[in-house]
């Protein structure tokens, strides 16, 4: 656990730093919403911070966060924040899911990630006074923030819901369209990638009707891409689980598919001999083109 002396509360830092007042008299603070980050380790541990005397509910504990910033995303809001206060890795967290409190004039997005391990924290602003990475099991133990005690037992029930995976078979992907990627299979490759990547960071804009109170806003696929041959010389790219196959690219697909059962996996190829292989192992499959489209729609924006 780190811990820092209180300080005196900051002065107004952004535009959107000030206080929202409910027509009921309650007041929140952000006037363009704000943002957390709850973040879990692999043992299934959150971080979570003791928040300094003089701040909204002083002396209890609550998730890294604050007011975003005008037009910025919840996730991009409740990243900034947390590495502002704790100093977290946040180019080593993999996002899940975000689920949304919205007070109609004003909003809170909690956005859960995992991180690869307990990552090393630091109290690095005055907003806090100490940070800990605490049980799961054990978090309602402590004097919780309300509006986080109350969210509490519904973000452990979607942290139990498996992520979705999608297993791109990146030699059949690429292989798909004659571009001249015999030529380079490796650049191929980390043209691929840093497409995924885009996808991966985009997401899935989520929230069913009926979904309750905190509904679930987004959700972020798990994306696993397996490299064969040449392709293996492809750089890592964050975000993504890059599995170099050592022998048969088809084997470590399936290998992937059986890794992640009881997710819903789905498997990108359109070899039919490994379709059926895939399926064997409960996944779904989507052909090339489609996984292509999709990842030149994330594309056309910036042309």
């Amino acid at each position: 656990m780190t811990e820092l002396p209180p300080g005196p509360p900051p002065g107004p830092r952004d535009p959107a730093d000030g206080w929202v007042e409910l027509s009921d008299g309650r007041r929140f603070w952000g006037r363009a919403g704000a943002a957390g980050l709850l973040v879990v380790d692999p043992d299934g541990a959150v971080l979570l911070q003791h928040r300094v005397g003089w701040s909204h509910f002083g002396g209890t504990w609550g998730l890294p966060g604050g007011a975003r910033h005008i037009g910025e995303s919840a996730y991009d809001g409740a990243l900034r924040e947390a590495h502002e206060e704790t100093g977290i890795e946040v180019a080593a967290l993999r996002p899940r899911f975000a689920v949304r409190l919205d007070l109609e004039v004003w909003s809170y997005t909690t956005v859960a990630v995992a991180a690869p391990s307990t990552l090393p924290v630091s109290v690095t602003d005055q907003e806090s006074t100490a940070l800990e990475w605490v049980p799961a099991d054990r978090v309602a133990d402590r004097e919780l923030h309300p509006g986080f005690g109350s969210a509490w037992a519904r973000l452990q029930q979607q942290l139990a819901v498996p992520d979705p995976v999608l297993v791109v078979d990146a030699a059949n992907v690429v292989g798909s369209r004659p571009d001249g990627w015999w030529k380079d299979r490796a650049g191929a490759a980390a043209r691929l990638l840093t497409s995924l990547q885009a996808l991966a960071a985009a997401g899935t804009p989520a929230g069913p009707a009926g979904d309750g109170p905190l509904p679930v806003v987004h959700r972020w696929p798990r994306i696993v891409v397996v490299l064969e041959g040449q392709a293996t010389a492809a750089a890592d790219v964050p975000g993504l689980d890059v599995v170099r196959a050592t022998a048969s690219g088809d084997d470590a697909i399936v290998e992937q598919a059986a890794r992640f059962a009881g997710s819903p996996v789905t498997v990108v190829t359109a070899d039919r001999g490994l379709i059926e292989r895939v399926r064997a192992e409960g996944a779904d499959v989507l052909g090339p083109s489609r996984l292509l489209e999709q990842l030149e729609q994330l594309d056309a924006p910036a042309r």
